[in-house]
């Protein structure tokens, strides 16, 4: 019994929900299934690929819905969970009892445990140390910037090392120990801590190059890091350098997509947010409504600096409305 598990990759929310899935369902619907992990990422164009629904049973956890007969079971919390108004009409017009939406929940792995422990009778206790990480990691629930930054949590290394990974083969490796050890044995398996070290000094490097680089205004931090291979920097790191910003609109790269990351402040005490994952959707992205990003072609730069600029202007015009020009 193959069941392929698809999951957002390089997010470590994404990498819980594939792992407490496939606990689940290996104590709840079927204790024989060998499970294959493939990751998913948002990018230009299409995002699924049907030919790869190749299990007995294909799941998708913490990505958007799809419309597939192929897809068995699907939990998503994201704002923009449906790449259409028919995907929406679709879910709410299907009649499965293994898929499920919510996007009040913080992380999609507490969603998971939450709808297996009270549908189907899975003790996620034994899971208990990931399930919340995985909240305070996808919600932000940081005490204060330093904290996110400095990393000092094995879950925050993890983290680290699943965004910035660039071997094919790491997270599905971790995958299915998180379903089954403590993050910080996790973080001493000899694979995950021999990149440690260098994934520590890109750290280091990263923030020294977004203090050189980011612009604060009216509320709100640009910057642009194209020419730099920095996708996957800590994104709390416009925040500790810029504790008065509200906003952050960030461009960077990688081999498949060119990235617009939208972000707010969650130590900000301002009265009022814009939806940043609607912000998101008008330029094909998405996200929730504190955070959201839109993938462009690679190499596509002159495109997505423009929606960058045109964003970066709208906060800006928001945060002054909001708080009056400073």
């Amino acid at each position: 019994m193959k069941v392929r598990v698809f999951y957002h990759d390089k997010c470590f929310d994404g990498a819980c929900s594939a792992a407490l899935f496939s606990r689940f369902y290996r104590e709840r619907v079927r204790d024989e299934a060998e499970f294959v992990f493939s990751g998913l990422v948002h990018r230009a164009g299409a995002l699924f690929d049907e030919s790869k629904f190749d299990g007995d049973e294909n799941a998708i956890v913490d990505f958007k819905y799809s419309t597939s007969p192929k897809i068995t079971w699907w939990f998503d919390h994201h704002l923009s969970a449906f790449l259409t108004p028919e995907d929406a009409d679709h879910y709410e017009r299907q009649q499965s009892t293994k898929k499920f939406y919510d996007p009040d929940y913080r992380s999609c792995t507490k969603f998971i445990a939450t709808i297996a422990e009270k549908r189907f009778g899975f003790n996620p206790e034994p899971v208990a140390e990931m399930v919340y990480w995985a909240d305070i990691i996808d919600g932000a629930l940081y005490p204060d910037a330093t904290s996110a930054v400095e990393m000092k949590e094995p879950a925050m290394k993890l983290t680290m090392a699943i965004e910035a990974t660039q071997n094919p083969k790491f997270i599905p490796r971790m995958i299915p120990l998180l379903a089954s050890r403590p993050l910080a044995e996790i973080l001493a398996e000899p694979f995950v801590a021999e990149v440690m070290p260098p994934l520590l000094k890109r750290h280091a490097e990263s923030i020294h190059v977004l203090r050189e680089r980011t612009e604060c205004k009216d509320g709100t931090v640009y910057f642009d890091v194209t020419d730099r291979e920095l996708e996957g920097y800590n994104k709390f790191i416009p925040y500790y350098l810029h504790p008065e910003c509200v906003y952050s609109v960030g461009l960077s790269k990688s081999s498949f997509r060119t990235k617009v990351s939208v972000g707010s402040n969650p130590w900000s005490h301002a009265d009022r947010y814009v939806n940043l994952a609607k912000v998101c959707e008008r330029y094909g992205g998405g996200g929730h409504a504190r955070v959201g990003a839109i993938s462009f072609e690679p190499g596509n730069f002159e495109t997505a600096r423009g929606a960058a600029r045109e964003i970066v202007d709208e906060l800006r015009a928001s945060y002054r409305e909001n708080n009056g020009s400073r």
